[in-house]
């Protein structure tokens, strides 16, 4: 057994009777979760994998998605167009605090936070409603290297729900930060944070961003090379919300979190790894992952600023 595969097993015995933080209820379908589901993956970049608990446990990425639809509006708009759209400023906010209105750029603050997703999913091309879902459900796809699907009680739970965010959507249209028809953006939006994944998907899709935008395990180019830095840079301001100092200062890596219990992070040139726990703490973050990450960070010296950085490889030795 490998040492990086021995230290997630101590981890995981360690962890999971951690019983601090609740499970998401805001949404309905996500207060169905399982309060012990548990799961860390590691996907390196020579395509191996160090798992254990839960990974194949499914659902729904929430959050997460923001990541990937906003390296979407980036390959169809591209950095200058789309940052006159959506800004790159960290909050310090909630993730559905409602937006704080720029009555100069006239846009949201950045793509992490609910109102900033909403407006990148509005700028995603498509002939219709259904091609734009298509394309998006196409480029998660790839990032996973098999196919994806919308929950659709969670799609119909968040829609029926999302007043919040419906609310958002109303007041950005008002002062022109997005374009009619907004039901449209709702639904898309509602969709994506829908789409069905592991943690095991997680990583393969955290590991794509670590290569360069190409998954390691089918070899197909997920994003454009060009594009990553741009999004790994938004990770690791905005991603963790208003944990995201605690987490820079912590863990150290581009992460993105959601309120089913994922969180997904990017080692950069090294790996993609992603822990599943639904617990949550106030911020809307998982409790156990938040404490991988930690342990993680400090047994293998990956934050961004740790001059110890490269002490692991993720090596089979």
């Amino acid at each position: 057994m490998s040492q990086v595969q021995a230290f997630l097993d101590q981890l995981y015995h360690e962890l999971k009777g951690v019983s601090a933080g609740q499970v998401a209820s805001y949404i309905p379908e996500l207060a169905r979760a399982n309060p012990d589901w548990f799961g860390i993956s590691i996907v390196t970049l020579d395509g191996h994998t160090y798992e254990v608990g839960d990974v194949a446990q499914k659902f729904t990425i929430q959050s997460i998605s923001k990541v990937f639809v906003y390296g979407m509006a980036l390959e169809d708009y591209g950095r200058d167009q789309l940052l006159k759209k959506v800004g790159v400023e960290p909050t310090g906010d909630p993730f559905n605090s409602l937006i704080r209105l720029d009555e100069d750029s006239k846009r949201p603050e950045n793509p992490m936070v609910n109102a900033g997703a909403i407006a990148t999913t509005g700028l995603i091309t498509g002939a219709d409603l259904a091609d734009r879902l298509n394309r998006m459900l196409a480029m998660f796809q790839r990032y996973v290297g098999n196919e994806v699907f919308v929950d659709v009680s969670t799609f119909i739970s968040e829609r029926s729900t999302g007043h919040r965010n419906r609310a958002m959507a109303h007041l950005m249209l008002n002062f022109g930060m997005i374009d009619q028809p907004i039901e449209d953006a709702l639904d898309l939006y509602f969709q994506q944070c829908s789409v069905l994944v592991t943690a095991h998907d997680l990583a393969v899709m955290a590991a794509t961003l670590a290569n360069q935008g190409v998954n390691p395990i089918t070899g197909e180019r997920a994003v454009g090379a060009n594009h990553v830095r741009d999004i790994l840079s938004v990770m690791y301001t905005c991603g963790m919300y208003n944990f995201a100092g605690e987490w820079a200062f912590r863990v150290g890596i581009p992460a993105k979190s959601g309120v089913s219990g994922g969180i997904l992070a990017v080692v950069p040139n090294r790996a993609g790894i992603a822990v599943f726990s639904p617990l949550l703490d106030g911020h809307g973050n998982s409790v156990r992952g938040l404490k991988v990450f930690e342990a993680l960070s400090r047994q293998y010296g990956f934050h961004l600023f740790d001059l110890s950085l490269g002490r692991c490889n993720f090596t089979q030795t």
